[in-house]
């Protein structure tokens, strides 16, 4: 495609928005021009029209005109001055002045003589070929036949006539000057176009040197100076939070990667040297006592256990926090936690967990839901004393979960749903300190809200849980 318009869409933007100006601006002053031009005219003709009525031609010049045309009398007659004027009489005859041209006769001429019409107004070209406006009227005048005959008096029709010209010149006149001062507008409207253009995208200008600076160097610290609050503001301010937003992201995934390092060391490290043991056991022959070997087994199946877990959990958390969820489901969150209690019973069997569950039905994602209960769950047991008691209670959509356990002091509450953050009395446990942050978003992307505070009776913490709640999903119809 090579029309015009494909053409037109290849120019810059700013030549766009100059040859946009001068076009609106041209179509406006022609517009204009010709509405000045059109009023002008009908202007000229107007009084063109009232001077020709008003120019009622006295009776002795008519009479004199009709004897001399008659013959009734040998004695010239004077041209009217500024007029050309003609008498047509019953039969339709024309009489014109001395140098004048004939006019042509036309119906509405008749007419008048006839008293059929009161004044005839058209424009007609005389015998010269000029274009003439012409207003004829009736009249009636008494004449001198001859010698030894009484006057007669006699209907006539009196054409008075100017020639266009006098219209037309001045509105030729008026077309040039008018041609001239829009030519004049239109270049001085695409000139004040492209000085718009280019003032007005000075910020664009200034936008695109950024975001070729921000690809050609991944400097994401750029910032574009916004003043004002019109669209190009805006658009600058949304590449400044743009901009900050990737560098926080950048960031994150710089923090991510040297904690999942930090993190993936120490199990990877302490299992190295665990097989190292193993093989160099093999290698010289040197069994290692049953008991000890019995015990390096364990040791690497429970590292191989937690590089699994914090492996899945990176793997959760990979995910980016806009993400959708999986598909949203009404699900039973009292049946969820009953299943996910019976798991935290066999990892505390020492502890004692009492569990009040109301009904509560909610819509989220079943299988990340049940490892956000159980992660919390986890938390419980791993923190409280041996022979200990965990409540749990689920009333109204709230969920909360109290260990009595160290508690968490205040200073570190705003920390524990930050990714790999652990408290310092925590780090000899086991754990990746990414527990609490996948139940934080999870609960977030089904709508609830999630704290952790300390118990007001005494020591421990107290995890709640608050999520809306849904419409209980129909029973299912047994199968027959």
């Amino acid at each position: 495609m090579t029309g015009p318009l494909h053409r037109f869409r290849t120019l810059p933007l700013r030549s766009r928005l100059a040859l946009l100006v001068a076009v609106a601006v041209a179509v406006a002053v022609a517009a204009v021009a010709a509405a000045c031009w059109f009023v002008t005219r009908a202007q000229l003709e107007h009084q063109a029209d009232a001077t020709l009525r008003a120019a009622k031609v006295d009776n002795q010049y008519l009479i004199g005109l009709y004897q001399h045309c008659t013959g009734i009398s040998k004695q010239p007659t004077q041209p009217y001055t500024g007029f050309t004027v003609q008498l047509i009489d019953a039969q339709g005859t024309a009489c014109t002045a001395p140098d004048s041209s004939a006019l042509p006769v036309t119906g509405a001429d008749l007419a008048v003589v006839d008293h059929e019409r009161s004044e005839a107004l058209h424009s007609e070209t005389d015998a010269d070929g000029v274009k003439m406006r012409v207003f004829t009227y009736p009249v009636r005048v008494t004449v001198q036949r001859g010698l030894g005959q009484p006057p007669a008096e006699i209907g006539l029709g009196v054409s008075v006539a100017r020639p266009l010209s006098e219209i037309d010149k001045p509105l030729s006149t008026l077309a040039w000057v008018l041609l001239l001062v829009s030519g004049i507008g239109v270049i001085g409207a695409g000139a004040a176009g492209l000085w718009i253009a280019r003032s007005g995208l000075r910020p664009v200008d200034e936008l695109t040197e950024a975001v070729e600076h921000v690809a050609r160097t991944e400097d994401l610290t750029v910032r574009i100076p916004v003043d004002g609050e019109d669209e190009i503001a805006r658009l600058s301010r949304s590449f400044n939070s743009m901009t900050a937003s990737l560098a926080t992201s950048r960031d994150r995934q710089a923090q991510l990667i040297a904690d999942a390092g930090h993190e993936l060391r120490t199990p990877l490290t302490s299992l190295r040297t665990n097989v190292e043991l193993l093989a160099r056991s093999d290698e010289t022959g040197r069994a290692i006592p049953p008991d000890d070997r019995r015990a390096l087994m364990s040791s690497v199946k429970a590292q191989m256990t937690e590089l699994a877990s914090l492996i899945g959990d990176l793997q959760e958390l990979a995910r980016p926090d806009a993400a959708q969820p999986g598909p949203l489901q009404v699900v039973a969150l009292h049946d969820i936690t009953r299943t996910a209690l019976e798991r935290a019973r066999l990892r505390g069997p020492e502890l004692t967990i009492t569990a009040e569950l109301a009904p509560w039905y909610v819509r989220a994602e079943p299988a990340a839901l049940e490892r956000a209960v159980v992660n919390v769950l986890d938390n419980a047991v791993k923190f409280s004393p041996p022979r200990s008691t965990i409540d749990v209670v689920l009333h109204r959509g709230e969920l909360t979960v109290r260990d009595r356990g160290p508690g968490i002091p205040a200073d570190e509450l705003p920390h524990v749903f930050e990714r790999f953050w652990r408290s310092p009395s925590a780090r000899q446990l086991p754990g990746s300190g990414l527990g609490l942050s996948i139940v934080a978003r999870t609960v977030q992307q089904s709508g609830g809200e999630i704290g952790l505070r300390p118990a007001d009776d005494g020591d421990g913490t107290v995890a709640t849980i608050r999520l809306p709640g849904a419409p209980q999903p129909p029973p299912e119809t047994p199968r027959s």
